[in-house]
């Protein structure tokens, strides 16, 4: 097990060096344009799977450093690059956790690979669980998971919104119900091959920021998908439902059950946390340049303590979420339980960082900051999803609350 560091080694800074100079030279000039396109810029993710980080092996060299650090490292330097065509770089591997979280090695070999496509033809993935109805309350889920047992087949049945490449991925990890009275632990994920009958694209989202990032509505009307198709299988899915049954019957006493959407955002929280300390940094950087050589009154306005201490903020603010974010990384990856939801707490605290930092930014350029001709404009509008996706801010708070006073908190 590695111990816990600040320092990144030779080998993460080169890789930190590399995908940095990807964000600087590709996706920064291109952040604009698909900005106010709002299409998913196909041609960035394609250059992104020929120098290798779009793809499968480089999110494995991430995911499985032994310091924890290659993902938030990886995810931190892309969206200083630009959050909405970073998302759609990074929207797949949500879709990827969910599958390498609870999917059997099968599984594993068998999907993740169609996911990505090759350089020559790249593919997206979508993980579809939140509903109309059921965002931050995933017990009022509504799509329906039955069992043909005749056919050995899956039927899927519902609609699944906010959808990171919903609709346009070649392979979707829906999250259904399948025993509706166990509440969130009558839940399982289900992969829907490519071009399965049944699932369709329903609306667009025409959003706020990350405007890059295709976000839409999926449908789901009979959908069939084989039983190999359930993740993690037939066997694993009855004994957990059994092992749930028994514990309501106890009266709630008994092993905990884990919920699989909840196991896939719990892994890829700390992650979301470096994508908005990523935003964050841009920002700043953008703010403290803007600072050192814009003139008032014949001096820098960064002479002014009202600039200079806000930029002081700022910059201590994004150090203090980045080392949430890499310890909770490291704790993840060291096996050590997340005691006092430091996940969470990691992306409660980089999240809202992010929208103040930008905010902030906006501020200190004046009139500049709130155009277009500035890149803080458009950060600022990239930063409001971090306090909402993946869990809103109060739900974080929740989770937190919960964890650290062990009680049923409301």
């Amino acid at each position: 097990m590695a111990e816990f560091t600040m320092e990144l080694n030779d080998d993460q800074k080169q890789v930190r060096d590399w995908i940095h100079g990807f964000a600087a030279e590709v996706i920064r000039p291109a952040a604009a344009e698909w900005d106010e396109r709002e299409e998913t810029p196909w041609p960035v993710i394609q250059e992104a799977a020929k120098v290798g980080i779009y793809s499968l092996d480089f999110y494995a060299q991430q995911f499985f450093d032994p310091t924890g650090l290659g993902i938030p490292m990886a995810m931190e330097e892309l969206f200083w690059g630009d959050a909405g065509i970073a998302l759609s770089i990074v929207g797949t591997g949500l879709a990827a956790i969910g599958v390498v979280a609870n999917g059997t090695e099968e599984q594993i070999g068998t999907w993740i690979p169609q996911m990505y496509g090759t350089p020559d033809d790249v593919k997206v993935a979508a993980f579809c669980s939140s509903e109309p109805d059921a965002g931050s309350d995933v017990g009022s889920m509504r799509t329906r998971a039955v069992y043909d047992q005749a056919k050995d087949e899956w039927v899927l049945n519902g609609t699944k919104t906010w959808a990171t490449n919903g609709g346009i991925a070649n392979v979707h990890i829906v999250v259904a119900v399948v025993d509706p009275e166990l509440g969130t632990k009558g839940h399982a994920s289900f992969i829907v091959p490519p071009n399965t009958p049944g699932l369709s694209q329903g609306q667009k989202f025409k959003k706020h920021g990350i405007r890059a990032s295709h976000t839409a509505e999926v449908v789901l009307e009979d959908v069939r998908v084989p039983g190999s198709c359930l993740l993690g299988g037939k066997e694993k899915l009855d004994e957990r439902l059994a092992r749930a049954h028994e514990r309501a019957r106890a009266g709630g006493a008994g092993e905990r059950v884990k919920n699989a959407a909840m196991a896939t955002f719990e892994a890829s929280r700390p992650a979301v946390g470096a994508m908005a300390v990523g935003t964050a940094r841009a920002a700043y950087e953008v703010a403290l340049d803007y600072a050192k050589t814009r003139t008032q009154f014949g001096r820098p306005i960064i002479d002014n303590q009202g600039i200079a201490f806000q930029l002081a903020d700022m910059r201590t603010s994004i150090d203090a979420a980045r080392l949430l974010v890499w310890r909770a990384s490291w704790m993840a990856v060291a096996g050590k339980p997340f005691t006092s939801a430091e996940g969470s707490m990691s992306k409660l605290f980089a999240s809202e960082v992010a929208k103040k930092v930008t905010a902030q930014a906006v501020q200190i350029l004046g009139g500049n900051g709130f155009t277009r001709e500035y890149p803080v404009e458009r950060m600022h509008r990239d930063s409001a999803i971090y306090t909402i996706f993946e869990g809103t801010s109060e739900i974080q708070r929740l989770v937190i609350a919960r964890t650290i006073s062990q009680m049923p908190i409301r």
